[in-house]
């Protein structure tokens, strides 16, 4: 049975850019059904009344695709009872311990040096190529789980924009939603109260200044350029979505119907 359309979005204080992609219109008139897929940053500091809230969404799976350096950070995710926890690590935009301590103590030369004059962008294009182009077999798990036994199911990783925004963009290609409703909703992880919060090593510099804040933003924006990035990399590798799906991931027209029959409306 559907869940119905919840009448607020929760607001969870210890999980950030939480959402049912349930309500997104396929490109043959159907839509996303409610309560089967969601995506969010990690559940590693979700509060009592966090955990009873995803809890009672009567999970099967969660999909946690940070590394290992991201857990160790952060902590591992709560646990669910009775939910499956499958761990694929995804390349990190801004992957690498010895950066994100550039980061962290605010280290203005180097900072400029990394992420100046578009740079910061370009990483992150490049980033989003390379995830589709060579983490086709992690995708390729999760559509397959997703088909045959997983929802409903939730989707995350550190911020739950760039890692998570892909893997749910791309599970919704194999749904037929429209490519303006999947644009539409990875920009949603743009609002403020949705946004990762990166926190200073000094505790006496309890701020960024303005550049550096300038410097990180393209980082921590969800931009259509990006998603655009990693669409138009699937055209120039196999000339479209299907063929993308059939012989990049290796999910077939069967596959594709079971995941249609249950996540759709």
């Amino acid at each position: 049975m559907t869940q119905q359309v919840p009448s607020t979005e929760p607001e969870l204080a210890g999980v950030r850019n939480f959402r049912d992609v349930g309500g997104l219109p396929t490109v043959d008139g159907r839509r996303v059904a409610y309560g089967r897929l969601f995506r969010s940053g990690h559940l590693a500091h979700a509060t009592a009344e966090d955990t009873e809230f995803l809890a009672s969404l009567g999970l099967h799976t969660v999909f946690d695709f940070r590394n290992a350096a991201d857990r160790k950070l952060e902590g591992p995710d709560v646990e669910l009872p009775g939910v499956r926890n499958v761990n694929l690590p995804l390349s990190d935009p801004a992957d690498g311990a010895e950066f994100w301590r550039l980061v962290r103590d605010g280290d203005l030369v180097q900072l400029r040096q990394l992420l100046s004059d578009g740079r910061a962008a370009n990483r992150m294009i490049t980033s989003y190529r390379t995830i589709i182009t060579e983490r086709t077999a992690e995708h390729r798990e999760v559509l397959r789980a997703l088909a045959d036994d997983s929802a409903p199911a939730l989707m995350h990783c550190a911020a739950g924009k760039d890692r998570a925004g892909l893997s749910i963009a791309v599970t919704l290609l194999a749904l037929g939603v429209e490519r303006e409703a999947i644009i539409a909703d990875y920009l949603e992880s743009n609002a403020t109260h949705r946004r990762y919060k990166v926190h200073r090593s000094s505790s006496a510099a309890s701020a960024y200044s303005p550049e550096v804040m300038e410097l990180l933003s393209p980082l921590f924006d969800a931009r259509a350029e990006y998603l655009a990035a990693a669409f138009e990399t699937i055209e120039e590798t196999w000339g479209g979505i299907d063929a993308y799906l059939e012989q990049g991931l290796g999910v077939d027209a069967a596959t594709r119907e079971r995941l249609r029959e249950r996540f759709l409306d």
